[in-house]
């Protein structure tokens, strides 16, 4: 593009300036590509101390592009009998992402909740929610899931500890995973 140059009280036209520059766009929008989903209306339970699939909550997804990022979204209730301590952790295939740091002999998770015990504890039903961002820098199919684990007593999934079907809860469970191409 040549050089122009413009001299003092002169007037500048739109013809005129789109004459000499070109415009880029400074932060062009992202595309999202596919969108897939799972969704869970059944219950499930674990008494497991070590993590654990959630049967019914994963989702597979084949990135177009080894640049994509997967946007996960998750919407999970749970629940626990007994005095326990329950965490759900995010997985990539079978790698643990979106989790605390190593901090002693804490659980590693992405949600979770204790219960110090009471009769009101086993009828509470938790919404966790997670929003991760991941980079799998792949164009293979790529499984994303939960897995659970309970130091003690049983955690349940879509059901409080009790389970009372006249006075508690039930509820559903989704994963949803967006392709975000680059």
């Amino acid at each position: 593009m040549p050089l122009t140059t413009y001299v003092a009280n002169e007037v500048l036209t739109a013809a005129s300036l789109n004459a000499n520059f070109s415009f880029a766009a400074s932060n062009p929008a992202a595309k999202l590509g596919q969108v897939v989903t799972t969704f869970l209306d059944t219950t499930f339970s674990t008494a497991s101390t070590s993590y654990t699939d959630i049967t019914g909550l994963s989702v597979s997804i084949t990135p177009t592009v080894n640049t994509s990022k997967v946007l996960v979204l998750v919407q999970v209730n749970y629940g626990y009998s007994g005095d326990i301590i329950d965490t759900i952790r995010l997985v990539r295939g079978s790698t643990a992402i979106d989790i605390g740091a190593v901090s002693g002999a804490s659980a590693l998770g992405t949600i979770g909740g204790g219960n110090g015990g009471g009769a009101n504890a086993v009828t509470a039903l938790i919404p966790g929610v997670i929003s991760f961002l991941d980079s799998p820098a792949t164009t293979s199919a790529t499984t994303y899931k939960l897995q659970m684990f309970v130091n003690s007593g049983t955690g349940h999934i879509n059901r409080t500890g009790r389970d009372n079907t006249s006075f508690d809860m039930r509820a559903a469970s989704t994963i949803t995973v967006i392709e975000v191409l680059a």
